[in-house]
């Protein structure tokens, strides 16, 4: 039994490193206590049934703790400074279409919930890829 819980333990590393979700992490620490209890007893089904729960449970306790602590914040760029600014419409925005908008001296394709005509001062809410949601600007 020794050899299988070193097999499993050796495939579940590869699959963690692979992969890097914090998922088999927790099958591995399990694969260790259930190598460990094989020394101990040759009770195959308690092996398994120690792996199974004991990675069950590090998994369920442990994995959203660990994953907020690891997780990445997201980090801003430039282009994010110009949610909140004014712009001006150069080509008309139809209504769940799209036109152009000047923000901060560059020109974007944008796209609103309603028309808005050229000239018009808007808003911007969001950047969706390379394209601005806005709104029309009320003062």
């Amino acid at each position: 039994m020794f050899y299988i819980w070193i097999a499993i333990i050796i495939l579940l590393t590869i699959v963690e490193v692979m992969t890097v979700n914090l998922t088999t992490i927790w099958f591995v620490a399990s694969g260790i206590l259930a190598l460990i209890v094989s020394f101990i007893t040759d009770n195959f089904i308690l092996q398994v049934g120690v792996f199974c729960i004991v990675g069950i449970l590090l998994l369920i306790t442990t994995r959203p703790i660990l994953t907020k602590w690891l997780s990445t914040k997201q980090v801003n760029t430039n282009l994010d400074r110009i949610i909140g600014m004014q712009g001006i419409v150069t080509e008309e925005i139809e209504k769940n279409g799209t036109g152009e908008v000047k923000v901060d001296g560059k020109r974007w394709t944008a796209y609103a919930n309603k028309k808005i005509k050229l000239g018009s001062t808007v808003k911007v809410l969001l950047i969706d890829g390379v394209k601005i949601k806005v709104e029309e600007w009320e003062d």
